[in-house]
């Protein structure tokens, strides 16, 4: 088998891009409404984590994009049934942009330092890290173009702080299903 061939993804890998990149969207849609502007809780992170551990890093990441890509042009995977660029462009659009750094990181660590659970929570952890890092970046950045600037402790209290305890949660969740599906998934 030539490296090109061997680099392509099979229709296996494909319809499983598909379904997590679903997975995700329905993640999303679970959902615990907040009051402004708090960011809502949903289950939008476990999503991208589950793809990331059970796909590895290639095909979640893939299944990342295809979900940014799907809501980028409109069909209704955000939270709240919402998609389309104004969501990806609005005040918490950075954290949903910041899946996909995510997934390059644990992509890039996974390819790197092996598959081994110490690596998947760490590569997870640092994971969260750099959604929440992008996203509050955004947060601030759109504040201060609405003339309406918030501080940096103020955002991370908004969008960060209630989110540490949860996600965790939602990562070691994602870590036992991949454990579970990752044999039936390979």
């Amino acid at each position: 088998m030539s490296e090109k061939t061997a680099s392509r993804l099979s229709t296996r890998d494909l319809t499983l891009v598909a379904l997590f990149a679903a997975l995700m969207a329905v993640c999303a849609w679970i959902s615990v409404p907040v009051p402004a502007p708090l960011v809502q809780f949903t289950m939008q992170t476990f999503g991208v984590f589950a793809a990331l551990m059970t796909l590895g890093g290639k095909r979640g990441t893939y299944a990342i994009t295809a979900y940014l890509l799907l809501g980028a042009v409109g069909a209704p995977v955000f939270s709240g049934f919402r998609g389309g660029l104004g969501v990806l462009l609005g005040t918490t659009g950075g954290y949903i942009l910041g899946f996909f750094f995510t997934a390059l990181l644990y992509w890039g660590m996974t390819a790197r330092l092996g598959e081994s659970l110490p690596v998947k929570l760490a590569a997870g952890a640092l994971g969260m890290v750099t959604y929440y890092a992008f996203g509050t970046a955004w947060y601030l950045l759109f504040y201060a173009r609405t003339g309406s600037p918030v501080g940096l402790m103020t955002a991370l209290g908004y969008c960060v702080f209630p989110f540490v305890i949860p996600d965790l949660a939602k990562l070691a969740l994602a870590l036992l299903l991949a454990r579970r599906a990752g044999k039936y998934v390979g």
